[in-house]
């Protein structure tokens, strides 16, 4: 099934002009929200038989008059009736114009907007409730009482300049300040919720980094449950980056198996090397995976190696995993566990051919994301230009904060109490423009 949507003044007259009702109905006569069942006629000819319904505005996603043909998934029917309607007096939709004319209607604002472009491309659990959340109004709510607080103070100082030659305070100092202070402690709580946002709404890379032939792509198989790497007993084998996505608990991870570091003379081989490092980079977490026999017989090498990406990105979290620990005596495992002790690292015993360890692993991925805000449903920012305007907002909030703490006068403490006015704004959309908005909508699926 495909479904045609038609939005606009006209739209329910163009639809009429091309249905035919099995029961002869007009659609212009019609009652909102309603299903009829007919076929689409190119003048004589039957191009499909559709069931269209009518949403008349402003009872409707854009708030326009809008109707919905639900007709069969043939690209080719598809095709003849979009055709149709173009030649009836329709157009093409623009990417997001259909949420566009919502926004400009009134039914959504600008973040709840943003919100449904961030619906369409979750994929996963997490992502999924971070946008519902947002499209609901659950941060525009947070951010619009915010800011008609700080409204209705900013009407009472331009009050105070109306009557200045009376030196009269109608806004109440201790009263500002105190609300000045909730204002940069919610604030700082959605700035700080970006880092985790961020995050879900990506997905988390982690790097799977080790000699060749240690068992990583067998390991990324094992944790996809699916042959995704190419395993052969040949060194060097993986000679790129292979990057695929993983849900745990809820959350996407992005497992990056990158080239092998060891000292090489192949130039092909040598690019995916560096390559790993440049992966290193950009990932949040680093699996050093070993095999089990080597480490024992080489760890003092091991150990300098560690020690070197450990030195080098000491703020991301480094798991070294230790692979083919079926191979190794019990006591063996403690010799390990006893020679790692000392480096502070977190240590992860598996095999994964064997698929042991792999649960107690991906446990562990899911320990470095802090979920506490997401199983407490509290507002989570994940759009870039929200964390943007949240800043600039904060910025000139502190300097309203100083302002008052140092007897700025009235009319200077104004600008900024309108600076941050605008910011908020800004999320919203309360405060707007064409180019915003064009950047914004561009990025909206056709149809939606």
């Amino acid at each position: 099934m495909a479904v045609i949507r038609i939005s606009g003044p006209e739209a329910i007259t163009i639809g009429n002009s091309v249905f035919k009702s099995i029961k002869n109905k007009d659609l212009s006569k019609q009652k909102t929200h309603t299903l009829h069942l007919g076929h689409i006629m190119d003048d004589t000819k039957t191009l499909d038989e559709v069931l269209v319904s009518i949403f008349k505005g402003p009872n409707s996603y854009t708030g326009e008059n809008t109707i919905e043909i639900s007709c069969h998934g043939s690209t080719y029917i598809q095709q003849q009736i979009i055709q149709l309607l173009l030649r009836t007096g329709c157009r093409m939709a623009d990417p997001g114009e259909f949420t566009l004319r919502a926004f400009l209607n009134g039914k959504l604002d600008l973040s709840q907007a943003e919100a449904v472009a961030d619906l369409i491309s979750s994929d996963n659990a997490a992502s999924h409730q971070i946008a519902m959340q947002q499209m609901r109004g659950g941060f525009s709510n947070e951010i619009a009482k915010l800011r008609e607080e700080l409204l209705n103070f900013a009407s009472l100082i331009e009050l105070e300049l109306d009557f200045a030659e009376e030196d009269v305070e109608f806004a109440d100092r201790t009263q500002f300040h105190e609300l000045l202070n909730r204002i940069e402690f919610v604030l700082k709580r959605l700035i700080d919720s970006f880092a985790v946002g961020n995050v879900i709404k990506n997905g988390i890379p982690v790097a799977i980094v080790g000699e060749p032939n240690v068992g990583k792509s067998t390991l990324l198989n094992a944790l996809l449950n699916e042959e995704r790497a190419i395993v052969s007993e040949i060194a060097g084998t993986t000679r790129d980056t292979i990057e695929d996505e993983l849900v745990i608990g809820g959350i996407g991870f992005r497992f990056i198996d990158t080239a092998g570091i060891r000292e090489t003379q192949d130039v092909v081989e040598s690019i995916g090397i560096r390559k790993t490092f440049e992966k290193i980079e950009q990932s949040q977490v680093v699996l050093y995976l070993f095999e089990s026999l080597k480490f024992k017989v080489q760890s003092s090498e091991y150990i300098v190696e560690i020690e070197k990406v450990k030195n080098q990105f000491p703020l991301k979290p480094l798991v070294v995993v230790i692979n083919k620990t079926e191979l190794l005596t019990d006591d063996e495992v403690v010799g390990i566990k006893n020679q790692l002790e000392p480096l502070n690292v977190i240590l992860e015993m598996i095999s994964a051919k064997e698929n042991i360890g792999i649960e107690e692993l991906k446990d562990k991925l899911l320990s470095f994301v802090n979920t506490g805000a997401l199983r407490n449903n509290e507002t989570i920012v994940t759009n870039t230009r929200h964390y943007d305007s949240l800043l600039k907002a904060l910025e000139e909030v502190i300097k309203v904060k100083y302002g008052l703490e140092t007897n700025l006068p009235s009319d200077l403490m104004a600008i900024d109490i309108k600076d941050a006015l605008y910011h908020f704004g800004m999320i919203t959309g309360q405060v707007t423009n064409d180019e915003l908005l064009g950047n914004i909508f561009a990025n909206f699926c056709i149809g939606k």
